[in-house]
């Protein structure tokens, strides 16, 4: 197969607001190095991580939500601890958390029969640190679209171990729609042992919260979704077994898990709901990263506070065993051209709908 030299992609030129956001018609094809895969893109879609990073949100300097600065960003380009690793980020940076494609061509080391596999990347990337080795114990995570180039572009390159395989029907914006948010929702289940218990999920209509909601079904457990009254059915039709008004007061001592992607000014109440020996996992801040806590309600109840980002290997691995399997389903709302990721973000902004917003890429 003959390969292009140059694509189309969108870029990030620094933190900021959505012009930030640039299209290109000139970027060059990646090249596959000792170890990787070059990929043709068919679908990505929109998460809170790429506007997150895009804004600069993570940056300790910013103590507010999510939506405050999502359009316009949060002080330009002055804050060098924007991205989720707390490390500068070069740019320009295709970003893209989430991709699925074909691998086109191997780099050296790589067997030429992944040539053809259609592949998810996996989002949260274990890679050597400078001078490390695969076999090191000094590894550094990665998100794929902000400590290297994503999928928001015709081509994109991974290692081949975090290209993994996958068997299925569903399209690619439907496959797109899973490496990020049910990788996240994964690994918090994962650390947090989820089981046939009493489940509470926040920010249950978002791409996070409704993978949430299935994986954490999937494991028996029941589930309440805290929504808008507008979205309970459309949650219930996912698996939750009850929802919850997000402005209604929750029942304390009612869960053995909670599943945060909210934080924010209730966040008080939240601890309140967890019974006696009650788990809280958080992979998200999205009402504010600043909260309260009585140390006493955590020491009285034996409760445990479990922060979720590093996912082991097998998270990524059972969740595409858990689509080939039929398990999970992909939840897409709408879809949009890359070169529409301005609009498309908007809309992921508007929250006015249940799942993922999905990004077409090939042809």
């Amino acid at each position: 197969m003959t390969l292009p030299q140059t694509m189309q992609g969108m870029v990030l030129t620094g933190h900021g607001g959505l012009e930030k956001l640039v299209w290109r018609e000139d970027l060059p094809v990646p090249v596959p190095e000792k170890g990787e895969v070059l990929i043709r893109v068919g679908a990505a879609s929109v998460n809170n991580t790429d506007i997150n990073t895009r804004t600069g949100w993570y940056s300790k300097a910013v103590r507010g939500d999510t939506a405050s600065g999502a359009t316009g960003g949060y002080g330009g380009d002055s804050n060098d601890d924007g991205a989720w690793s707390g490390k500068p980020l070069g740019f320009p940076r295709i970003q893209g958390a989430d991709c699925c494609g074909e691998i086109v061509a191997v780099g050296e080391g790589v067997a030429e029969g992944r040539v053809g596999e259609r592949v998810l990347v996996r989002t949260m990337q274990t890679v050597p640190a400078d001078g490390g080795t695969e076999d090191s114990s000094d590894l550094v995570v990665w998100t794929f679209g902000s400590e290297c180039d994503g999928g928001f572009a015709e081509f994109t390159k991974a290692r081949s171990s975090e290209a993994i395989k996958v068997v299925s029907g569903l399209s690619d914006v439907e496959l797109a729609s899973f490496p990020c948010a049910f990788s996240t929702a994964e690994g918090m289940i994962q650390r947090g042992g989820v089981g046939a218990e009493r489940v509470l999920v926040t920010g249950a209509s978002g791409g996070v919260g409704s993978a949430a909601i299935q994986l954490a079904r999937r494991r028996g457990a029941h589930v309440t979704a805290l929504t808008s009254p507008s979205k309970a059915a459309d949650l219930k039709a996912l698996g939750a077994d009850e929802t919850l008004s997000r402005d209604a007061d929750l029942p304390k001592g009612a869960f053995d898990v909670i599943l945060d992607l909210v934080g924010g000014p209730r966040w008080p109440g939240l601890i309140e709901a967890l019974g006696n020996g009650g788990r809280y996992v958080t992979s998200g801040a999205i009402a504010g990263p600043i909260v309260e806590l009585d140390l006493r309600t955590l020491y009285l109840h034996d409760l445990t506070l479990i922060g979720s980002t590093l996912q082991a290997v097998n998270v990524f691995t059972d969740l595409v065993g858990y689509i080939e399997a039929g398990d999970i389903r992909p939840v897409v709302a709408a879809t949009y051209p890359l070169k529409d990721l301005r609009k498309a973000q908007e809309a992921f902004l508007d929250k006015s709908y249940v799942g993922k917003i999905g990004i077409e890429i090939g042809a």
